[in-house]
């Protein structure tokens, strides 16, 4: 009989793809490196980001497919290929000084690369934590969140000591080693496996795990109204939150006088937040429910956006930082436990790779707005005005989302009709 494999070594296995692919928040410390040896303007380095961003959502859409049919080891070990190959190309390119190629090894390569690995581990934890999906799903997106937090001193003093191309083919060869090594790990659980004492624990009532609302496949699944009420919600709130994050510094500057070093270190401590919102929210939703989260961050950041133009006191305005901060890391993290209740396990990974198409779509759109706003109003205010808007958008889109499921639960509860079916007609 085959040995079950540990439940949080598959989640340190997926945390290890997650906090090597994650340094691609840490982008911006290459940015004046580039710019002062080449020559190269802010947004020509600038859109070797949003083309990894815009690939990361369009791989994880187009090959979530590929991860359900071939399991999280192929697909891990495929994330590792891509993402190493990109950035040990990126070295190349540096040495070729082509900006063409950094675009293809770094913005699509490494992009393919992180969309495949985003997504690679989070259908399998789901499935090995029943109990605790919230949780399991957190751990290994928190170290997307803190990856860049650990990444970025690194990649300084690596820039410093080494040079930039250098620094591109030590850390490919590194983070293909730990991508790899974590992906030979990774797989579901066998079938009909539980974690132990969990069918005591509910006979018992000691533990209530509700049922999923539906079993669908991933082109069922983007059919119904629930789905794109996720994809609006998401959208929402990356979109206000990246925005956020490209203009933190001189927001601060401007709004709450903070000096250029002050801003700086909350700049920092934002990263921070990101990481502790995405396994604080999500372990949280285990118990409070995943429409009760969505709501609490739209209504958290209604009241702080539409405080921050007004908070000129820089300890206010950076707690109102904080705390839109953690909302949007959470919403990242808690999104693949709300597509399981909703959806079911049976192709989670290809429905979770659709969802984040609204991140590629946010990573475009949130700076390129907020940049907009700024340039015509002459001020950040404007702008924080119009994301508080959209939360109020998405808090109704949260409300809207509850008669759904309600609706749902009910026809399941009181007719000996297929969930699937209702689900898929609707």
């Amino acid at each position: 009989m085959q040995k079950v494999k540990n439940r949080w070594l598959i989640a340190l296995a997926s945390v290890g793809i997650h906090i090597s692919i994650g340094s691609v928040y840490a982008w911006s410390v290459f940015t004046k490196p580039l710019m002062k040896e080449f020559g190269w303007d802010t947004k020509q380095v600038s859109l070797t980001f949003s083309l990894a961003i815009l690939f990361l959502g369009l791989s994880a859409a187009f090959l979530g497919h590929f991860v359900e049919k071939h399991g999280p080891r192929k697909a891990g070990t495929l994330a590792a290929i891509f993402f190493g190959v990109g950035m040990v190309g990126s070295g190349l390119a540096i040495n070729l000084e082509s900006l063409s190629l950094l675009y293809v090894f770094y913005g699509i390569l490494g992009g393919i690369g992180l969309g495949v690995g985003y997504i690679t581990p989070v259908s399998s934890l789901v499935k090995w934590f029943p109990d605790r999906r919230g949780l399991a799903t957190g751990l290994a997106i928190m170290g997307f969140g803190f990856a860049s937090l650990i990444s970025s001193p690194i990649m300084a003093r690596l820039i410093i000591s080494t040079g930039i191309a250098n620094t591109f083919f030590i850390l490919g060869i590194i983070y293909f080693a730990i991508m790899f090594a974590s992906a030979q790990y990774l797989s579901p659980p066998p079938e009909g496996w539980a974690p132990a004492g969990l069918k005591e624990k509910q006979k018992s009532g000691g533990l209530k795990i509700k049922q999923d609302l539906s079993e669908l496949t991933a082109n069922e699944a983007v059919k119904t109204k629930r789905f794109w009420y996720l994809w609006l919600m998401l959208f929402i709130n990356v979109t206000c939150g990246i925005a956020i994050l490209a203009v933190a510094s001189p927001m601060a500057q401007e709004i709450a006088g903070m000096t250029p070093l002050a801003a700086a270190t909350m700049v920092g401590l934002l990263g921070l937040f990101n990481g502790l919102g995405r396994i604080g929210w999500a372990s949280l939703s285990d118990y409070i429910g995943r429409p009760n989260t969505y709501t609490a961050f739209f209504v958290i950041q209604i009241i702080a956006y539409f405080l921050l133009p007004a908070s000129t006191n820089a300890v206010l305005f950076q707690i109102l930082l904080f705390l839109i901060l953690t909302c949007y890391g959470g919403g990242f993290a808690s999104i693949p436990a709300y597509i399981g209740d909703l959806f079911g396990t049976k192709q989670l990974g290809a429905i979770h790779g659709y969802i984040l198409t609204a991140w590629s779509a946010a990573g475009l759109a949130g700076p390129i707005f907020a940049a907009w706003v700024r340039d015509t109003t002459k001020s950040y205010v404007g702008t924080l005005y119009v994301f508080g808007v959209l939360f109020i958008i998405a808090f109704i889109v949260s409300l809207v989302i509850r008669l759904d499921i309600k609706k749902l639960r009910a026809l399941n509860q009181t007719k000996s009709i297929d969930p699937e079916m209702i689900a898929f007609k609707k």
